[in-house]
């Protein structure tokens, strides 16, 4: 049975990461061999409901329609983030090693990548059983199988679609792997306020891990004022703004990603910001990123919370 990954509490035992990623943290180090290679990574984050599957999904086939090779990673127990890409909810990582008894050499690749709409190679990581194991362990493990199964030699993209809002060095562990983080916000006060834990969660890993912050990807909003006000704030831009559009929804509901959905007038504005999008991330993943300055919750109620 494999061994999980060193925990260890970074800032008082021997032998850690040069620079804890956060003060006091309890953080899983991740195998150094584990390096994704020479695709670019991105890890998609936000508050949960958000849409990040959604966004993830669609973007994934923006990449693949500019000629890309695409390979999403849902990094959440629901394990649907690629069923819009596959038509179902295919079996996750932890899944089919339970199978073989955590033998990950009687696997095949085709037991846990599962082709999907345009070409997108599809793994679901899974998750621990609730309130036990760690999302890291799961993380790597998954990054551990693609590299055995030499996936990640012929991937220009990975996408990492990570769950809800970040709790634990578990759930910030695609950050070790990425080359930039997205979060998908929508113009609320709630969904702003996990976006600043996420974004400190961020400069925390991108202490000790190539990881920048890409941008805000603005979700099922109309307008973005107080996304714009937040990111003018702690210097962050919008890459994206997709509205609170039905066929969105529906899209969900036919298990089909916008890019196979009939094309109206909204829908096709839609599908050319996602191929923009996917452009403006491919031409900028080799830049110097930005470096936000995250604010105190206190901060927050007082920029957005009151009149």
């Amino acid at each position: 049975m494999s061994e999980a990954p060193t925990i260890t509490r970074t800032s008082h035992i021997r032998g850690a990461l040069p620079r804890p990623d956060g003060e006091g943290s309890v953080q899983v180090k991740p195998d150094p061999a584990l390096r994704i290679g020479n695709a670019k990574v991105f890890a998609v984050y936000g508050k949960g409901g958000i849409g990040k599957s959604t966004t993830s999904s669609n973007l994934s086939v923006a990449f693949s329609k500019l000629g890309k090779r695409v390979l999403q990673i849902g990094c959440d127990p629901k394990h649907d983030s690629t069923f819009t890409l596959t038509k179902c909810l295919v079996p996750t990582v932890i899944d089919v090693l339970e199978t073989v008894e955590f033998h990950s050499e009687e696997l095949r690749a085709e037991d846990f990548v599962f082709p999907g709409y345009n070409g997108v190679m599809c793994v679901e990581a899974g998750g621990p059983p609730a309130g036990t194991g760690c999302g890291g362990y799961v993380v790597g493990q998954t990054v551990k199988l693609l590299k055995e199964h030499h996936l990640l030699e012929d991937t220009d993209v990975v996408i990492f679609d990570v769950l809800g809002d970040v709790v634990c060095g578990g759930f910030a562990a695609p950050l070790q792997h990425a080359d930039r983080a997205l979060i998908v916000t929508a113009n609320d006060f709630d969904s702003i306020f996990a976006m600043n834990r996420i974004v400190a969660a961020i400069l925390a890993k991108s202490r000790n891990y190539p990881v920048r912050m890409g941008g805000v990807i603005v979700n099922r909003s109309e307008g973005r004022e107080q996304v714009d006000r937040f990111n003018g704030r702690v210097g962050l831009d919008v890459l994206a703004h997709f509205p609170d559009l039905d066929d969105i929804r529906r899209s969900r509901l036919k298990k089909a990603t916008l890019f196979e959905m009939d094309d109206t007038p909204a829908l096709a504005t839609v599908k050319e910001e996602y191929l923009r999008l996917a452009a403006r991330l491919w031409a900028g993943a080799d830049g110097p990123g930005v470096a936000p300055t995250p604010l105190r919750d206190r901060d927050i109620f007082d920029l957005l919370g009151f009149d």
